[in-house]
């Protein structure tokens, strides 16, 4: 019975060669690999665009992220920690001296947020051995534009990738051991995934065109198009000099509307009768801005991001909705972190303590603060927290203080005496104060 049931019957992939499957994308340009520099183009181009793509990721890098120790040895946990350049959940990590050669989680951090831009972000493992044990020397990133095959077994397990060989050289091939892959919305075999662009695709595309269309309306029509009209044709001219005079007016004006520019010293001389009159469109001209307003729209709400089009121009809303948006916002947020973690623990903490401490070792997994949970620290809070006892006035709070107010340093030399405090009140163990004489009632 244990036989059949290790052994799987049914695929997820029936070519191993992932980038000779087709992917379900109907749209051409969009189609692995063409989309790449399509999303890189909207990202780079679109003020919309790059709005919602950094509302997404730098609340995801501004968190602060630590390493659990998960119930591995204190060993174990240093070193991840150490490896990774992140604190210890609970306590705090003393900062290198040097950080050139070592792994910056920031930097790989910014990198694996990319798929959500492209759809995958794919990552080297290099170490390096200092003796005793393999240290993690970089996740080196691997661009999509480089990446020219995926292997992909037939159960959906990523097998290896392959990029596009340098001058001279063969297609260098990374194989699953040495990968680290952050895909997003991955479905089966599908290590492309899918970008957080692809639904904003086509609002991003008709609002170029609305944009274009715009723009050449202005230019076209924001000053009026130069018309001239010739004057009338002298009585008792013979027919050939009639329409030699006429052309050679003609020409004439012509060549005058074409040349005509605004300015201070703008100008023009025409013959008696003839006129020069600036046209404008009769009629309303095409409104471009409301159809432009609403595909930045259709772009924000494809990363659940709405709070973005309220407080623009002619848009209405209330804070309360607002505040609604935002936070159905960070929870979509907090699933993003998630997944980085899983994949992060998975495939970097976890080959990193295999290497060095064995399989059967536990291993720390990566953790970070809810996004959106930290609170400023005001003074009265500051107050509160001590008066209670929850935090204790030491030097490096008063330290803290000095900072976030923009106070001077703490001098020693010129410090003076605090004022006495209020003696505490009497332990409820002792016995009760006499009360003073009164003299007898009669």
């Amino acid at each position: 019975m244990v036989g059949p049931l290790t052994t799987e019957k049914g695929y997820a992939v029936q070519n191993q060669l992932f980038w000779e499957l087709e992917d379900g994308e109907d749209t051409p340009e969009l189609r692995w690999p063409l989309n790449i520099p399509v999303y890189d183009r909207m990202r780079r181009q679109d003020a919309q665009v790059i709005s919602v793509i950094r509302a997404v990721t730098l609340p995801i890098r501004r968190t602060e992220w630590r390493i659990d120790p998960n119930g591995a040895p204190p060993e174990v946990a240093e070193f991840v920690a150490r490896n990774l350049g992140l604190p210890l959940m609970g306590s705090t990590l003393e900062a290198p001296m040097r950080t050139r050669g070592r792994f910056s989680w920031q930097e790989h951090l910014r990198h694996a947020l990319l798929m959500l831009t492209f759809g995958h972000a794919f990552f080297e493992q290099v170490y390096q051995y200092d003796g005793d044990r393999l240290n993690l020397r970089k996740l080196a990133y691997r661009p999509p534009l480089t990446i020219s095959r995926i292997d992909v077994a037939s159960d959906g397990g990523l097998v290896a990738i392959e990029q596009h060989g340098t001058t001279g050289k063969t297609d260098p091939r990374i194989p699953v051991d040495r990968l680290v892959a952050y895909v997003n919305d991955r479905e089966g075999g599908n290590w492309l995934g899918a970008s957080l662009l692809r639904p904003a695709y086509k609002s991003w595309v008709l609002k170029d065109r609305g944009l274009r269309v715009e723009s050449q309306t202005i230019v076209r029509n924001g000053l009026g198009v130069p018309v001239y009209e010739a004057s009338e044709t002298p009585v008792g001219l013979p027919a050939d000099d009639i329409k030699r005079r006429q052309d050679e007016e003609m020409e004439a004006g012509r060549k005058l509307a074409m040349a005509y520019r605004s300015g201070s010293s703008a100008g023009a001389s025409i013959p008696h009768g003839a006129g020069l009159d600036l046209k404008g469109v009769s009629g309303n001209l095409p409104d471009a801005r409301k159809p432009i307003q609403y595909y930045d729209e259709q772009i924000a709400r494809a990363v659940l991001a709405h709070f973005l089009n309220l407080g623009g121009d002619d848009t209405t809303g209330s804070y309360a909705l607002g505040d609604t948006f935002a936070d159905f916002f960070t929870l979509s947020l907090q699933t993003v972190a998630n997944q980085i973690a899983d994949v992060t623990t998975q495939h970097v903490i976890e080959d990193l303590v295999d290497l060095n401490f064995g399989e059967d070792v536990p291993a720390p997994r990566i953790a970070f603060d809810e996004i959106g949970s930290r609170h400023p620290a005001t003074a009265e809070g500051i107050r509160a927290l001590v008066e209670c006892g929850a935090l204790t006035a030491d030097e490096p709070l008063e330290g803290f203080i000095r900072t976030t107010h923009g106070l001077p340093d703490h001098d020693p030399d010129t410090a003076r005496t605090r004022p006495n405090t209020p003696a505490a009140p009497d332990d409820p163990g002792d016995d009760p104060p006499v009360p003073p004489d009164t003299k007898e009632q009669t």
